[in-house]
């Protein structure tokens, strides 16, 4: 659960942040990428991991806004790359994910009340 909820929380950053402006000088916000690995126990796995975050290419798009208070000499300013359509399909896919692991341990929990109730 915490591979998807950190997936979440990457994507929303990304998404909060389709928009923000720099000045050419500086970096474009840098979209985050969340690196997940399996956990091995020799014979079925154990789930997965967070390995890392990645970030993109902050370099971003250089866009010609003249009227920006943080355009350049020559009226431009800086825009992340970040593909608001690829960044809903992570959001969806993440949802889902989160919710599937949650529904388990829902069932999980019912069970062992069950089982607690038995020898009543």
């Amino acid at each position: 659960m915490r591979t998807y909820r950190t997936w979440l929380d990457a994507v929303s950053d990304n998404i909060a942040n389709v928009n923000t402006v720099k000045r050419t000088s500086e970096k474009a916000f840098q979209t985050r990428y969340v690196q997940a690995e399996a956990i091995e126990d020799g014979q079925t796995g154990k789930g997965v991991r967070v390995a890392g975050i990645v970030y993109g290419d902050g370099e971003g798009r250089m866009v010609h806004e003249p009227g920006n208070p943080l355009a350049d000499e020559n009226g431009y300013v800086r825009y992340p790359e970040v593909d608001l359509g690829e960044q809903m399909t992570h959001l969806l896919l993440a949802q889902r994910g989160y919710q599937a692991n949650t529904a388990v341990v829902s069932r999980a929990q019912e069970a062992y009340q069950s089982a607690l109730t038995i020898g009543k």
